[in-house]
């Protein structure tokens, strides 16, 4: 017959080897999996971010444009004629500081009762699908890149 001592010995002694031990880092499998998931998001995220970024960009040089089309409004109230405006420095660039991305100017062949202003892609922008952005004096909206649609790259 056992001594009862002897049995509770044997059962920790049983328990020590089958304790379960946390883990002391990650296995390659872990890391492998964890890559991949953010190889993923990346690839998705990415594309995306860029073309939000490119549609703001775009939008406050349509916004830098229409403030200017505003000017050569002005100008014409005053002056009577388009010939002879000049945009103030402030209305010849998108954004106003940090990295151009585009030039605002009036286009050649001003008359006294009609202007075409552009917006042309720089720095970031100059491989944008919508090209330069137009306007005329009577309101027409107009683009030189064929990737996008006029609504696209005016929305």
């Amino acid at each position: 017959m056992n001594h009862p001592k002897t049995l509770a010995s044997a059962a920790s002694a049983s328990r020590t080897k089958v304790s379960w031990r946390p883990h002391r880092g990650f296995t390659l499998l872990d890391l492998l999996i964890a890559i991949s998931i953010v190889g993923i998001l990346a690839g998705i995220a990415l594309p995306s971010y860029t073309a939000y970024v490119d549609r703001a960009r775009r939008a406050e040089g349509r916004t830098t444009m229409l403030d200017a089309a505003q000017f050569m409004q002005r100008f014409y109230a005053a002056n009577n004629t388009y010939v002879g405006a000049t945009l103030p420095t402030g209305l010849q660039r998108s954004p106003a500081n940090g990295p151009q991305a585009y030039t605002i100017r009036v286009a050649a062949g001003v008359t006294a009762t009609g202007y075409t202003l552009e917006a042309v892609p720089q720095g970031p922008m100059s491989g944008d699908d919508c090209g330069t952005l137009t306007i005329t004096s009577t309101g027409v909206r107009g683009r030189t890149g064929s990737g996008e649609t006029l609504e696209r790259c005016w929305k």
